[in-house]
């Protein structure tokens, strides 16, 4: 089972994550960020991955700590579930429309941690959620796992579309790249770091 398991606590956030790649749609999110909640549904879902994320955090202050620490562990989730890499795609991209949006996703499951990150907004939040935060998440993310990301968003207008189109493409890319091939490491070097 590609399945991982982990608990962060700090003096901002206390976060419970468990991730299994090949999941059947369980999806229990529950961060305190309604529209944060609502991305990371959209993630799973279009990944085919099951998804607990329990959020506690101090968004008295703002949303920053919650959803950069949920990129985190995340991330640490998914190398965790990965393991050494062997008999995976590697690579994914996707390219989804949403309404007037069109955003592409694509990534390199390489243990090179880098985002490029071209998406713009227009609002300064959409619900509770800071539209900054989507790249903070992104990159946390992206760091934590250890991958190569890059994040296009073509055209659009309406903000949570572009969101939402960036999320699900997230989702699509990451279920071809984690795909089993039955193959071993994908790499002239032998590995994955």
């Amino acid at each position: 089972m590609r399945q991982a398991q982990i608990d962060r606590t700090t003096n901002e956030t206390d976060i419970h994550c468990e991730l299994e790649l090949d999941g059947s749609g369980i999806r229990t999110i529950d961060t305190g960020v309604g529209f944060f909640d609502h991305m990371l549904d959209l993630f799973a879902c279009h990944g085919s991955l099951d998804l607990v994320m329990q959020a506690d955090g101090d968004l008295d202050v703002d949303d920053h700590h919650t959803i950069e620490d949920c990129g985190i562990i995340l991330g640490d989730a998914l190398k965790e579930a990965l393991g050494d890499k062997a008999g995976i795609a590697r690579y994914g991209s996707f390219t989804l429309p949403m309404d007037e949006c069109l955003a592409n996703v694509t990534l390199d499951i390489s243990g090179r941690p880098y985002l490029v990150f071209n998406c713009e907004f227009s609002r300064d939040s959409i619900g509770m959620m800071a539209t900054e935060m989507v790249e903070e998440f992104m990159r946390a993310f992206a760091f934590h796992a250890g991958i190569t990301l890059h994040i296009n968003l073509y055209y659009g207008k309406n903000d949570h579309h572009k969101a939402e189109a960036v999320f699900k493409a997230l989702g699509h890319a990451l279920k071809e790249a984690v795909r089993e091939t039955g193959e071993g490491v994908l790499s002239t070097k032998g590995m994955l770091e």
